[in-house]
């Protein structure tokens, strides 16, 4: 099937062999005469992160076409229905869903005979049982299918549903299955567990299986509060006590807080830079999960104090929501469900949560508050910025940690008893794919969660789990380190050419090891001031190596038959370590104030080796040579730097349009939307606009060629001058 953005998506092996079971058992049992009992369902154990709605979804439509159903119900929870989903569910069935909370819409599809697919919410649906005692609905032949059935709404939805439906296939997907070692004593005795809820285990794709496939990444844990340490070490200084107050205790919030400011950048790497969704991007963002309504508060008013003094370029940008909670954190792991029901909040915490939002309304320009409508609007802004990398953190209690999905998350900072269930669900928010920067879940723990790790690990991987779904020690990946940089080193000294394609591709090899090595290695305390490699060797081997890429390319884009598939390079891990604008212009000073000290060669010399070993500053390296040739010790380097850049970018757009006859107007408008976007877009009107007029019919496609010509241009300018002013 097609997403929203028109990508076909296919199904993997497990997950086409899960649809089959579910397809199969609606089959044999409406032959065995099983409807309505837990023979005629059963659930799918899929992982989270492995894809279980696109799977669930599938199942769905597939059920549809069998001979004999009357209507699919596709359930969801209402907080897993956001825009974005919305947008999904309507490209996958067009007019299933609808986010209108009123019944009447789903009354009317289960009453229409064409609406053989109904995507709805548990919310929704329970209101509609609740209303409705009798209705023809009920005995009809179908099939529910709950997205997420760990939720513990589905107790009370699964007891309504079994109530009033008669022929009925009940069938739930689960990353996390309830089994009797996390059921807990409380509830319904005859549906503590999943399988007592639905019925046979269909399916299994457990986490330690997605991770072998690389579907999903393992997890790097720290455990800060397990260290003993003196209070001479800086980083360790938050302790581990175990009563609920002095958890609370405003020196022990601050010290997190002051931990967390002070490492945000190396967890969340925002040394790095990689393209997604067609912008630029620097680094991942964060959950800091805390136990209580109090602690979230106490938190997010900490964060607000240690950055009030800072400019605002230099503020996490930090968001928090809350709500209110019928049950704590319940037995087995269970994380509490937090409604969008505000209005049961006490005074004290919806006043809080009302200033935060305000906030929030400040940094955006938005207008959410905490009445019901606007609340839930505010949950579907927050959970959309978080996932485009518009927030740096989020402070929740429960909320966002399960069924929330953001590629660009990667750390979980936990001060919260976690365990089974809500321990995988919560970690499993940061181990989504999203490109050769992210190579894990990072998971920063100011509790001690070893053993609560090491079981639920156990529980839903098998007992070897720890070995695959955690990451190694430092002391293995050093190791390895070690031996690969002394590799690099005796085989391939600097200063002397790498001759032969079977040498160079082998030297791409070693030094992409030793890339993705420091890509791990940099989360690790340990790991600075052990580099072994200084920085100008590096830079060196970095100038080298990214030498062997562009001739590389330009052999495939000169002879399209060569093919060099067995060549990997890292570019985007290159891009972490990147020498930036500023680095240059700092060695500019430095250059000025040291002319005629016999210093200033060597510094002309760092400046190229830095610009060389920049994937990004290479296209550069012109404009900046001129300007260190033009610079004046009269006058301030970055105002020098800024006029200069302007100058010549208007010269150059200005060469641009005259040569190729362009529309002056729109062409400007269309850099400065670039420039603001991040990106050349290279489809919609917007090109079109610029050009000049061609037939699109003439011989020869000269209109295509003509805007693929432009495009060109535009984009190389783009790259020169984007992140320069």
């Amino acid at each position: 099937m097609f997403d929203v953005d028109r990508k076909l998506l296919v199904m993997r092996p497990y997950q086409i062999v899960a649809a089959e079971a579910i397809l199969m058992r609606i089959a044999g049992s409406t032959n065995l005469r099983q409807l309505g009992t837990p023979a005629a369902g059963g659930y799918i154990w899929h992982t989270t992160g492995s894809g279980k709605t696109l799977t669930s979804f599938k199942a769905a439509q597939l059920a549809r076409s069998l001979p004999g159903i009357d209507k699919v119900l596709f359930v969801v929870d209402r907080k897993d229905l956001d825009y974005q989903t919305m947008r999904e569910y309507e490209r996958f069935e067009k007019g299933a869903a609808n986010s209108n909370t009123s019944t009447a819409v789903l009354q009317r599809q289960l009453e229409d005979p064409n609406a053989r697919i109904i995507i709805t919410t548990i919310q929704k649906l329970s209101r509609f049982v609740a209303t409705n005692r009798k209705h023809a609905v009920y005995d009809g032949h179908v099939v529910v299918i709950f997205d997420e059935c760990h939720r513990s709404q589905f107790g009370d939805m699964h007891a309504e549903i079994t109530r009033s439906f008669r022929r009925y296939h009940l069938f739930g997907f689960t990353g996390t299955p309830i089994f009797a070692e996390n059921s807990g004593t409380g509830g319904d005795p005859r549906r503590r567990t999943t399988q007592q809820a639905f019925g046979d285990k269909l399916h299994t794709y457990t986490i330690v299986d997605a991770i072998n496939d690389k579907n999903v990444l393992p997890f790097r844990i720290d455990y800060i509060n397990t260290i003993k340490a003196g209070g001479w070490i800086k980083d360790k200084q938050v302790s581990a006590i175990d009563t609920e107050r002095a958890l609370l205790a405003p020196e022990r919030i601050a010290q997190i807080v002051g931990y967390i400011r002070e490492h945000f950048d190396q967890k969340t790497k925002r040394s790095s830079s990689y393209r997604h969704d067609d912008k630029r991007m620097a680094g991942f963002n964060s959950l800091l999960a805390t136990a209580s309504i109090d602690a979230a508060k106490l938190y997010y008013a900490e964060f607000a104090r240690q950055q009030q003094s800072l400019p605002e370029a230099q503020r996490l940008k930090v968001g928090l929501i809350y709500s209110f909670a019928a049950n704590e954190d319940e037995e087995g792991g269970l994380l509490g469900e937090e409604e969008f029901e505000t209005d049961r909040l006490d005074q004290g915490s919806r006043g809080f949560l009302e200033g935060a939002i305000l906030d929030y309304n400040t940094l955006f320009g938005t207008s959410f508050d905490t009445s019901a409508d606007k609340f839930q609007n505010y949950y579907k802004d927050l959970s959309q910025r978080l996932k485009k990398r518009e927030l740096d953190m989020v402070i929740v209690v429960n909320m966002f940690l399960t069924g929330f999905d953001a590629t660009t998350l990667n750390t979980l900072w936990a001060d919260k008893n976690l365990k089974a269930h809500g321990l995988i669900q919560a970690y499993s928010r940061t181990n989504r794919i999203l490109n050769s920067v992210k190579t894990y879940g990072n998971i920063v723990s100011f509790r001690n969660l070893e053993k609560e790790t090491n079981d639920a690990l156990a529980l839903f991987g098998n007992k070897d789990a720890k070995g695959i779904v955690l990451l190694k020690p430092y002391a293995e990946y050093y190791g390895e380190y070690e031996k690969r940089v002394a590799e690099l080193l005796g085989t391939y000294p600097l200063g002397e050419p790498i001759i032969g394609e079977a040498a160079q591709k082998a030297f791409i090899k070693l030094f992409g090891s030793i890339l993705r090595l420091r890509n791990i290695l940099t989360a690790f305390d340990d790991f600075a001031g052990n580099e072994i490699l200084s920085q100008r060797e590096f830079q060196d081997y970095q100038s080298l190596y990214l030498n062997l890429y562009a001739e590389f390319r330009s052999v495939s884009d000169a002879d399209k038959e060569a093919i060099n598939n067995d060549v990997v390079f890292e570019i985007e891990l290159i891009k972490q370590v990147e020498i930036n604008v500023d680095y240059i212009l700092l060695l500019v000073e430095r250059y000025l104030s040291s002319k005629g000290t016999g210093d200033d060669k060597e510094i002309l010399a760092t400046i190229e080796r830095a610009i060389n070993s920049s994937p990004s500053l290479r296209n550069k390296k012109e404009l900046i040579e001129r300007f260190v040739n033009s610079v004046s010790s009269s006058a301030k380097v970055d105002a020098q730097w800024q006029e200069f850049v302007a100058a010549r970018k208007a010269e150059e757009l200005e060469r641009i349009i005259a040569d190729e006859g362009l529309n002056a107007e729109a062409t400007h408008g269309f850099i400065d939307n670039a420039f603001r976007d991040g990106a050349i877009p290279s489809t919609g009107i917007a090109i079109t606009k610029i050009m000049p007029p061609v037939s699109r019919f003439s011989k020869g496609n000269g209109h295509a060629a003509k805007k693929q010509a432009v495009l060109d241009k535009l984009a190389a300018f783009f790259d020169r001058y984007f992140g320069l002013s």
